[in-house]
C-alpha cells in the first residue's frame, strides 16, 4: 500500500516531452510508481482534468535572512516552488566576524531592499563560518526545500576586514584564504559561489558589494575552489546587468568564458534587455554561445516578465526621495494620504527633484515613457500607447503630474509598473527570444528581496498563465516547455538529480494544477517582517496542491502545516 496516489492528472514531467494521463505513486518521500496503478493507497488524490507538474525550483532568491525565521517562504511557497536556491549576487550573512553583522544587514538592506529593521529583529545570529550557517539553517523545520551559495561580499569582507568590504585588491595570502573558506563551504553543502560585478548593487554605506571590481585572479582561485569536486556553480550578476552603462558586454562574457575554461566551472550569469541599449543582450548572448563552443559552461540566466518597479504611494514611488515626500515616509497610510491629496502639497512636491546623486536617481529620473497602470488582474505586457508619457502626451499634461493622480486612486493603493528592464521594445518579444533559447535557464525572481519595489517572486505561476494561455501581444510558448525550463533545467544546472521530473525514485516534489484557474493577484501590502516591517505580496489561485517530499503543504493556496522541506546539501559535501 502507497502512501498517496496522485489518480488520472494530466503529467507534463519536466522532460518536455507530450503531456499524458497518469496515476503517481508516493512512498514516503519519493516517486514509486507511475502509469495505470491498480494499487491502494492510504490517501488518494483524484487529479482528473488537472495537470501535474514537478514543483517549480527557483534559482534566483534572497531568503538568506528570511530563511531564518520564515518556514514557509512566502511568497515563493504560495506559487508552487517546492525549491528555492539563495546565497546570490555576492550578498547573503556568512561567514560573518563578531561585530560586523550590521555591517552585513546593511550590504543586503542596500543592495535588495530587504528592511534592516526586519533582518534585525528576525536573524540571530548563530554562527559565523558558512558551515555553521547551514547548520542553522538546517534545524528549522520548514515547508520548502532550501540550497545556499557561498557569496562573495560576506566572504571577501570576512577575509580582508575594510580593505574586502571597500573593494580593496586582495593580496595573493588573501586570495589562498578565501579560496580556502570556499572549499570548506563547499565541502559542508553549498552549491556554489556567487559575486557581483554591477555598480549599481552598494550598501546602505554607499559602497558597492566587496568584490565588484575583484581582478581575474581573485575570481580564478575561487572559482578553481568551487569545482575541486566536480560539482557546484558561480552565479554571477554581471557589470551592466541592471542598467548601468556596459561599452564592452562581449568583454565581460570573455571573462566568464576564461574563468570556466581555465577552471571547468559551471557558471551562470544574469541576461535582460536594457532600456539603454535594447540590443545589447544579443550581444552577450552570441558570446556566450561562442564561449560554450571553445569549451566553456556559460548558462545565461534570464527573467520571465519585464523586471520593473511597483510605484505606489503605498510604498515607494518616484517622488519619495524628494524633500517634500520625506517627511511622509513615518507616516501612516492614511495620514500620508490625507496629505497628498491637498492641492498645494502636490503642487509643491511635483516642482521639486531629487537630490540625492546616485545611481537610482539616474535609474529614475524619466521613467514615464516606459511606466503603465498595472493594472487587476496585473498586465505585465502592456499596450506602449498607454504609457505614462502617451497619456500624458494625448491629454497635453505634465506625465509626473498623471502618475501621481493615478497612484491616488483606489485610496491610494494603485500600482504603476516601471519596466527598466526587458521591455525595451515595448513588449516580451526579447524575452520571449530568451526564454525559448536551448542554453538558457529561468531565474531572477529575487524571491525574498526588493519587498517595497518590486514584487517577481510570482513569476514562475506567470509564467504557465500568461506564456502558455493568456498572452494575445504575439505567440504562446508550449506548456511543456515552460515546465521543462522551470524544473528539469534548472535542477540539472545545480545537480539537483533527484527532482525536476516525474520519474520513479525521484523526489515526490509536485504540484497539482487547475490550469484554467491559475492566476496572480493585484500585488497587495502586508506588515508581517520581523518588527512589524512591509513588504509587497502576490498571491495566486489554481494550485490544488503543493506536494514537498510525499506531504501536501499546501491545499487551495493554504498552509496545511506540514513540514517536509529540507536543507539541501551540494554534491562535494557527499564525496568527502
Amino acid at each position: 500500500m502507497y502512501d498517496l496516489i496522485v489518480r488520472g492528472g494530466t503529467l507534463v514531467d519536466g522532460t518536455g516531452r507530450q503531456a499524458y494521463t497518469a496515476d503517481v505513486a508516493i512512498q514516503g518521500s519519493d516517486i514509486a510508481e507511475v502509469g495505470k496503478i491498480t494499487a491502494t493507497a492510504r490517501h488518494t488524490f483524484d487529479a482528473s482534468g488537472l495537470l501535474v507538474t514537478p514543483g517549480w525550483i527557483d534559482i534566483h532568491t534572497h531568503y538568506d535572512g528570511q530563511a531564518t525565521w520564515d518556514p514557509l517562504l512566502e511568497p515563493s511557497s504560495l506559487h508552487g516552488v517546492t525549491t528555492v536556491i539563495m546565497g546570490n549576487c555576492g550578498v547573503g550573512f556568512a561567514p560573518v566576524r563578531s561585530g560586523r553583522e550590521a555591517w552585513l544587514t546593511g550590504l543586503m538592506e542596500g543592495v535588495e531592499d530587504i528592511p534592516g529593521a526586519a533582518l534585525t529583529a528576525g536573524i540571530k545570529w548563530e554562527w559565523e563560518s558558512f558551515p555553521e550557517y547551514l547548520d542553522a539553517i538546517e534545524t528549522m523545520p520548514r515547508a520548502i526545500n532550501v540550497g545556499c551559495q557561498i557569496p562573495h561580499g560576506p566572504l571577501r569582507a570576512y577575509v580582508m576586514g575594510e580593505r574586502g568590504a571597500e573593494n580593496a585588491p586582495s593580496s595573493p595570502e588573501e586570495m589562498e584564504e578565501m579560496a580556502a573558506l570556499v572549499d570548506e563551504a563547499m565541502l559542508s553543502g553549498a552549491l556554489g559561489f556567487s559575486t557581483n560585478r554591477t555598480a549599481v548593487h552598494i550598501g546602505v554605506d554607499g559602497n558597492q558589494v566587496p568584490g565588484t571590481f575583484a581582478d581575474k585572479e581573485e575570481l580564478l582561485s575561487i572559482c578553481q575552489a568551487v569545482t575541486r569536486f566536480g560539482t557546484g556553480v558561480v552565479e554571477v550578476a554581471p557589470s551592466g546587468v541592471v542598467g548601468e552603462n556596459l561599452t564592452a558586454p562581449s568583454e565581460e562574457v570573455a571573462l566568464l568564458k576564461e574563468l570556466s575554461i581555465e577552471t571547468g566551472c559551471k557558471i551562470t550569469f544574469l541576461l535582460g534587455q536594457h532600456n539603454s541599449a535594447p540590443n545589447q543582450w544579443k550581444e552577450m548572448l552570441k558570446a556566450a554561445e561562442e564561449g560554450n563552443t571553445e569549451g566553456a559552461c556559460l548558462v545565461p540566466q534570464v527573467f520571465g516578465r519585464p523586471t520593473g518597479f511597483l510605484f505606489s504611494f503605498q510604498t515607494l514611488n518616484p517622488f519619495w526621495r524628494f524633500p517634500s515626500f520625506q517627511p511622509l515616509m513615518a507616516c501612516t497610510h492614511e495620514e500620508r494620504l490625507g496629505i497628498l491629496q491637498k492641492v498645494e502639497f502636490k503642487a509643491q512636491l511635483l516642482r521639486e527633484e531629487d537630490a540625492v546623486a546616485d545611481s537610482r536617481q539616474e535609474i529614475l529620473r524619466d521613467p514615464w515613457s516606459r511606466t503603465y497602470i498595472l493594472g487587476d488582474p496585473p498586465n505585465y505586457e502592456p499596450e506602449p500607447e498607454n504609457s505614462i508619457a502617451e497619456l500624458a502626451k494625448r491629454q497635453g499634461r505634465n506625465p509626473r503630474e498623471i502618475a501621481y493622480e493615478i497612484m491616488l486612486e483606489e485610496e491610494g493603493t494603485r500600482f504603476l509598473m516601471y519596466c527598466f528592464l526587458g521591455y525595451a521594445d515595448g513588449d516580451l518579444s526579447a524575452i520571449q527570444e530568451m526564454l525559448v533559447h536551448p542554453q538558457t535557464v529561468i531565474g531572477g525572481s529575487d524571491g525574498g528581496a526588493h519587498y517595497r519595489y518590486i514584487c517577481d517572486g510570482s513569476v514562475p505561476t506567470y509564467m504557465l498563465s500568461h506564456w502558455t494561455r493568456d498572452r494575445t501581444r504575439g505567440s504562446q510558448l508550449p506548456l511543456e516547455l515552460i515546465v521543462r525550463k522551470q524544473t528539469l533545467n534548472n535542477a540539472n544546472l545545480y545537480g539537483l538529480h533527484d527532482r525536476g521530473i516525474i520519474e520513479v525514485g525521484r523526489k515526490a516534489d509536485l504540484n497539482i494544477i487547475d490550469f484554467q484557474s491559475l492566476g496572480i493577484s493585484k500585488p497587495y501590502l502586508v506588515s508581517d517582517l520581523p518588527a512589524k516591517q512591509p513588504r509587497l505580496m502576490q498571491s495566486a489561485t489554481g494550485y490544488e496542491a503543493t506536494i514537498v517530499s510525499g506531504k501536501i503543504v499546501r491545499s487551495r493556496g493554504q498552509d496545511t502545516g506540514e513540514r517536509p522541506g529540507s536543507l539541501i546539501r551540494g554534491g562535494a559535501h557527499w564525496v568527502q
